[in-house]
């Protein structure tokens, strides 16, 4: 099965679209850095039976490498920059979608695939506004 890694569980809806999508085979990590979320998230998933979503608590800018490499990362957060560690997260063949952009209210959807161990193409696929990522490699929090 596939394995998908989201940046930003959120209320987990779309946690859930994705877990349908892969099936019961495929496996989805799902990073919220704000605990209130993730812990609400985290019980609703359980309570609906998904059983090939796992939950974590931390700072999604740096992804999760205890699990990787991933078939697909996306992230549901506007980053300043495309994050190195979730690139290096990728398996070959593997895609990652983020919104990107120095302004926390414009940003570019861009879709990364690792070619290689060293090598990535992307595309640009057009102008979106996304709340900010924020952490390590996001944006500082204030």
């Amino acid at each position: 099965g596939m394995k998908v890694l989201e940046i930003g569980t959120g209320c987990g809806y779309n946690a859930a679209v994705i877990a349908e999508i892969i099936g019961p085979e495929g496996q989805l990590y799902t990073v919220e850095r704000i605990e209130s979320l993730y812990e609400r998230a985290r019980r609703k998933l359980r309570s609906l039976g998904y059983d090939n979503i796992t939950a974590i608590h931390g700072d999604g800018s740096q992804g999760f490498p205890d699990e990787a490499p991933y078939s697909r990362i996306y992230v549901t957060a506007a980053a300043p920059y495309i994050p190195d560690p979730l690139m290096k997260q990728l398996e070959i063949g593997g895609k990652l979608l983020i919104p990107v952009g120095s302004d926390k209210f414009y940003q570019e959807l861009v879709l990364i695939e690792r070619t290689s161990a060293d090598n990535y193409s992307s595309r640009n696929l057009g102008g979106v506004a996304f709340v900010p990522l924020i952490g390590k490699h996001g944006w500082k929090f204030h």
